[in-house]
């Protein structure tokens, strides 16, 4: 007998506080042990999301046939590899396809394969689970070789219920491979949570969806439509999708009442080409294949200049098959225009823009990427980003670049092409890839006060190899234009001393050269900013001069009657010809930035600059000579808005300008 069975008199009367005790520790224990844990599973209402997944999952509404095709398409890829072990499964009928027929007038449209199709329990477990996979199942069960081999697309489960997007009803029919022709199922339902199964009698293995359309997209009821949307997202699956030849649909519309010859049986055509030329062998296409599909991915009527056509397999598994153009789109310049390459998954088209795989800069490049393993959202609309699109754009951003590199030196006139086309595009990209800026500044083309510079025709590499002995930096000027920059002040001390200098005329040179402080060692250095090389131009500091105290005066005395307009000034030893021009600080703002930046309505830092003077020029002399004070400030202020001319910025006040210049004309004729 336990405690708590005992009478209360069998305890002594000081006991039975204790037993009190003992049958409340003892109730406790009892009412815990019937506190289970269990594990519960989500309910799920199948109405609510069907509903969701019509309305919410898909944004574009032709993506159902795309969907459909690629499980068709699954399905044939199944019936090979199971043929290979049970040949008897092909039934003799070895032309595997897909069909698409359409109704017109009951309004249905129905898409039947002769692939593995389903038994009974297939059809319940895949159709009446949403979210179930059977391709996905299906790859568990392959080896790796063939999983490699297969073309399987289907991996979520979903892409079947995308035949709701259209139609109000869904019935499907369906044999598996090997199974007798009574043994066959009917599914049907019609977007409720219930569904029913039947037993069908089907002499067909395979599959056939039949969509009862609603009448709000009775437009999808249309043989050209159908034709247009296969031939847009699953032309190149290994499958071959027929429908009726419109010729033998027109001729059967035509019956009459009276018409008792017999009828002819329908003619089927293939509508997509069923073939993917980035699959095949690069030894197997020749070139003319290879224009006329750039044709027909970028509706570029033009050659062009170059492809790249690769296979990676191993860790990143994909194919890449991309075109460098020869002429520019007209959105060109558009940086939030579309751009990027075709995105196929197993010959299945996912996107026409996947701008994940190319930086702006390259937004020229048109082409295709397939790959077998991407992270696509459950439409398959959306790439999302990932390690692996990382990679594969580090891959396909260098397999450019080197193309480009090849085509530089191999092919000089269609890289001058190329550079005249997209050549600004491409200089974007010492800003934007930190990664590859070294490879972007190989492949840029300048002009060049070189003799044999025609052109923008000379890259860095080929400055380098002419530098002069020790040279240590590379040499370059920004202008307006290409002939303000021949004729530059700045360029005297160069010309004389026979150093290369590189011209930069294009309204992003100064934001492009900004980024690229060197190459390949070599400091890049603005012949317009800082101080020059004082061993390389040692020769030419302070003219004819020798006399530094006089020069000093002199200096001291232009800026005081220049004043704050000028940071300092100083005896040049850039100017051979000139008296005067401005020079800025080595990180100061130029001069085409400043105006970019005024012209886009942001503050621009003021910075002073320099004015440096030939002290040999006549006007520098003259200057010495002037005792007026009113003819030293015109003398004055007229050297320094020469100056600013020269370095292609405005004049405050042109109209002095031109009456100091001609007082001082007048003067000189005067004088003579």
């Amino acid at each position: 007998m336990k405690l708590h069975e005992l009478p209360p008199d069998c305890f002594p009367t000081n006991f039975h506080s204790i037993r009190s005790i003992a049958l409340s520790i003892y109730c406790t224990d009892k009412v815990l042990s019937t506190m289970t844990t269990e594990t519960m599973g989500f309910q799920t209402e199948a109405k609510q999301l069907l509903h969701l997944m019509i309305h919410s999952l898909y944004s574009n509404k032709e993506i159902f046939l795309r969907e459909l095709i690629s499980n068709a398409s699954d399905a044939v890829d199944k019936l090979r590899f199971e043929s290979l072990k049970s040949a008897n499964l092909l039934e003799n009928d070895t032309d595997l396809k897909i069909r698409i027929d359409v109704d017109e007038e009951n309004k249905t449209i129905t898409i039947s394969d002769n692939g593995i199709g389903m038994s009974r329990q297939e059809v319940i477990d895949n159709l009446g689970t949403i979210a179930k996979s059977g391709t996905a199942q299906f790859m568990k069960n392959l080896t790796g070789d063939e999983k490699k081999d297969s073309q399987m697309i289907g991996q979520f489960g979903v892409g079947f219920y995308s035949a709701y997007i259209v139609a109000d009803k869904v019935v499907v029919e369906s044999r598996r491979a090997g199974l007798k022709p009574d043994e066959a199922v009917r599914w049907t339902n019609s977007g409720e949570a219930d569904f029913t199964v039947e037993d069908i009698e089907r002499e067909q293995r395979g599959t056939s969806i039949i969509l009862h359309v609603r009448e709000e997209e009775s437009d999808f009821v249309s043989p050209w439509r159908l034709r247009n949307i296969v031939q847009k997202y699953s032309d190149h699956i290994a499958v071959p999708v027929e429908m009726l030849k419109q010729e033998t649909a027109a001729a059967q519309t035509e019956e009459g009442e009276d018409n008792k010859a017999e009828e002819a049986a329908p003619g089927y055509e293939a509508i997509n080409s069923a073939t993917a030329l980035w699959t095949r062998s690069r030894s197997d296409i020749s070139d003319d294949e290879y224009k006329e599909f750039y044709r027909h991915v970028s509706h570029d009527f033009a050659e062009p200049l170059s492809w790249s056509h690769n296979r990676v397999e191993g860790k990143l598994d994909y194919t890449s098959l991309l075109y460098i153009p020869s002429q520019a789109p007209f959105d060109l310049y558009n940086r939030e225009g579309a751009r990027g390459l075709k995105l196929y998954v197993q010959r299945t088209f996912i996107m026409d823009d996947a701008e994940q795989f190319l930086p702006l800069y390259l937004r020229f490049i048109k082409g295709v990427v397939d790959c077998n393993d991407l992270p696509l959202n459950v439409s398959r609309e959306i790439l999302q980003s990932n390690s692996t699109v990382d990679s594969i754009r580090s891959a396909l951003v260098k397999r450019v670049l080197g193309s480009l590199e090849s085509m530089a030196k191999s092919e000089p006139g269609n890289y001058a092409t190329f550079w005249k086309t997209f050549g600004s595009v491409l200089k974007e990209g010492v800003g934007e890839d930190f990664a590859n800026r070294e490879k972007v500044g190989g492949l840029l083309r300048f002009n060049s006060t070189s003799e044999g510079s025609e052109g923008e025709d000379v890259s860095l590499a080929d400055y380098i190899a002419r530098m002069k002995e020790g040279q240590e930096k590379i040499y370059f000027l920004l202008g307006e234009n290409l002939n303000s920059a021949r004729n530059s002040a700045y360029l005297e001390v160069f010309k004389k001393n026979g150093v290369e200098v590189l011209l930069l005329c294009d309204r992003i040179d100064e934001w492009m050269i900004s980024n690229l402080r060197e190459f390949d060692g070599k400091q890049l250095q603005d012949i317009s900013k800082g101080e020059l090389d004082e061993a390389l131009f040692s020769d030419t500091s302070q003219g004819d001069s020798s006399d530094k105290e006089a020069s000093t005066e002199l200096t001291g005395r232009l800026k005081e009657l220049i004043g704050d307009k000028v940071e300092a000034v100083r005896a040049t030893r850039r100017l051979t010809d000139s008296p005067a021009c401005l020079v800025y600080g080595d990180n100061d703002i130029g001069i085409q930035m400043r105006q970019i930046l005024e012209a886009s309505g942001q503050k621009v830092p003021v910075n002073k600059p320099t004015l440096e003077v030939n002290l040999s020029h006549p006007l520098l002399q003259r200057l010495e000579t002037v005792d007026a004070a009113s003819d030293s400030t015109d003398l004055a202020e007229l050297l320094y808005d020469q100056a600013v001319l020269s370095a292609g910025e405005q004049l405050e006040n042109p109209a002095m300008f031109v009456q100091r210049l001609n007082k001082l004309l007048f003067t000189e004729q005067q004088k003579a």
